[in-house]
């Protein structure tokens, strides 16, 4: 996708808080979305997602639907279904008056997404361990050591954050269990949001790397008790990073 700037600042009647925030257009240089086979709303939603994640836009910061439009080169349609996807994920929240803006997150709002995380990634290690096949088995420590590998390199978040999505999709589906995946889904967004707070903080991609050797290797031995107690260390290590910045 070729980059292009978001030429406009925000409207005029700003209140003096908004003021503080800067525009789309200072920002988060957008790339104009390509037509390719997927769909321009799924690429619409993908862009500003991403945006998001690398912390390109900031929570607080209003989406304004023209600078959208203007920016990535396609409909106000559009860019209002790519919006409302990402506020069901809860990535954005509608404001009256004010529209889209980025969701800022609480800490006690962080610390129950960690508990739900700590409870739901355990069990799916424990099915995992408990259901997979020797080659699911092989995939999950072929896709860590391509989330170690890229941890080790000075890869931005987004690229560490997608070796980690890969890891995590090796294990629910050998978890088999609909339930769990489901569940794991409806938070998913807010969790990436502070996953890549968390990966983003100094010494943090070599502790999860560490972390989730032990799970493989738990797992690998086939001892599911322990690979589940090692991954509800895991996320309780990265919620402490998180409550550190927020402090």
């Amino acid at each position: 996708m070729s980059r292009t700037g978001l030429t406009r600042i925000l409207s005029d009647n700003r209140s003096a808080a908004e003021e503080d925030l800067m525009s789309l257009a200072q920002s988060w240089t957008s790339a104009g979305v390509q037509r390719t086979a997927a769909p321009l709303r799924a690429q619409v939603t993908n862009a500003v997602r991403q945006a998001i994640l690398d912390a390109r836009l900031q929570p607080g910061q209003r989406l304004v639907e023209r600078e959208l439009v203007e920016g990535l080169g396609v409909s106000r349609t559009t860019v209002r279904e790519a919006l409302r996807e990402l506020e069901a994920e809860g990535l954005i929240i509608t404001i009256p008056q004010k529209g889209a803006v980025v969701r800022t997150l609480s800490r006690s709002e962080a610390e129950d997404l960690y508990d739900v995380r700590a409870g739901l990634e355990s069990l799916i290690v424990n099915r995992f361990t408990h259901r997979a096949t020797e080659d699911e088995v092989r995939r999950l420590r072929a896709a860590f050591d391509a989330f170690a590998e890229v941890s080790a390199s000075p890869a931005p978040v987004g690229e560490v954050l997608a070796a980690k999505d890969g890891f995590y999709c090796v294990l629910i589906a050998g978890a088999r269990s609909d339930v769990l995946k489901q569940l794991l889904e409806g938070i998913q967004g807010q969790v990436q949001v502070l996953r890549a707070r968390s990966l983003a903080q100094p010494g943090r991609r070599a502790g999860a790397v560490s972390e989730l050797r032990a799970v493989v290797e738990a797992i690998e031995a086939k001892d599911a008790e322990r690979a589940s107690a090692l991954c509800a260390d895991h996320v309780r290590s990265a919620a402490q990073t998180i409550f550190a910045s927020f402090e």
